[in-house]
């Protein structure tokens, strides 16, 4: 129950673009499957929209009916003055330039569906959720997400046939923002993109109204939720020490040529010493009284849980994982 609208105007006349219509082709076909091939977003794709009304018409049909979530994505014109933002339409005209941002947003917020997420890559997108005649507060209402390419007094780039911002945004998507169960979410993507750009560049815009986690995406984690429940097994507190000796380690076995000491590699031990490792791969594990996990094993030395760690011993223990 989740449907998107992804639009991408290149054809503007006097003033064209080259790389919004392939951009909103890259977020459509990300966002249709999640990284394990199950399906995410029903997009509907649309290039190069001719007209305002047409426009309007699409947005409006997004944000009605009734399911669970909906995303907008722009990438083409922006516009600014007095009066607020605009994503710009092939048929603008002075004092008429396209959508207004303020007219998305009323449609949002006045929309039934739980959450709702609008996505904008264009010069001045940062005005997105604006309300001018309350000082540039921004009024969202519950379920609503918004995330801009640039403030509202800011340009957006286009580099290398994408956006800068859709760039960061697709690789967010791929995975690069992904938490450690492997799901994407609007904050975690806005955290990625503004970590990825200098102070020189534009800078990305977030603002959200939201009471329960919303997924974008989600990729194959880098651990199952299997061995990040094991934690509460090895760790019977966050606080308790694992020991460890040098039968955790699968190489200190007779069977392979190099010095070896007792007591020698036990399969129980390895199995469990490997999904500590893989914890610690991903910062919840550090060994203690050595600098490597390998280290602590063959000098027996212990392992322990990282605030983060912690963090995650505590979701698994009240069973939130």
């Amino acid at each position: 129950m989740k449907k998107a609208l992804c639009i991408g105007i290149n054809n503007y006349p006097g003033s064209p673009l080259s790389g919004c219509v392939h951009d909103a082709v890259c977020v459509s076909e990300l966002i249709t499957k999640n990284g394990d091939g199950s399906p995410n977003f029903d997009v509907k794709l649309e290039k190069n929209v001719t007209s305002k009304s047409d426009m309007k018409g699409l947005i409006s049909d997004l944000f009605c009916g009734d399911c669970d979530t909906v995303l907008f994505y722009f990438s083409g014109h922006g516009f600014l003055n007095i009066l607020g933002g605009y994503i710009v339409t092939p048929d603008f005209k002075k004092n008429d330039e396209g959508v207004s941002m303020n007219d998305i947003l009323t449609l949002a917020n006045e929309s039934k569906i739980k959450n709702k997420i609008i996505i904008l890559d264009c010069c001045h997108s940062g005005d997105m959720g604006n309300i001018r005649i309350t000082d540039n507060v921004s009024l969202l209402s519950e379920g609503l997400t918004i995330l801009t390419s640039s403030r509202d007094t800011e340009s957006a780039i286009e580099i290398n046939g994408h956006g800068l911002f859709t760039n960061l945004l697709l690789e967010a998507l791929k995975g690069g923002a992904a938490d450690l169960r492997g799901h994407i979410s609007p904050g975690g993507v806005y955290s990625f993109i503004d970590r990825s750009l200098g102070a020189w560049y534009q800078r990305p815009v977030f603002k959200t109204n939201v009471t329960r986690f919303i997924s974008l995406r989600t990729v194959i984690p880098q651990v199952s939720d299997e061995i990040l429940r094991s934690i509460v097994e090895y760790f019977p507190n966050p606080t308790i020490e694992y020991s460890l000796d040098p039968s955790f380690e699968d190489t200190n076995s007779p069977d392979i040529v190099h010095d070896v000491v007792k007591p020698y590699a036990n399969k129980e031990n390895t199995v469990i010493f490997k999904k500590l490792q893989k914890l610690q791969s991903i910062g919840l594990v550090v060994p203690s009284g050595s600098e490597f996990m390998y280290f602590a094993a063959m000098k027996s030395k212990s392992c322990k849980l990282t605030p983060l760690g912690q963090h995650y011993w505590k979701l698994v223990k009240d069973r939130r994982i």
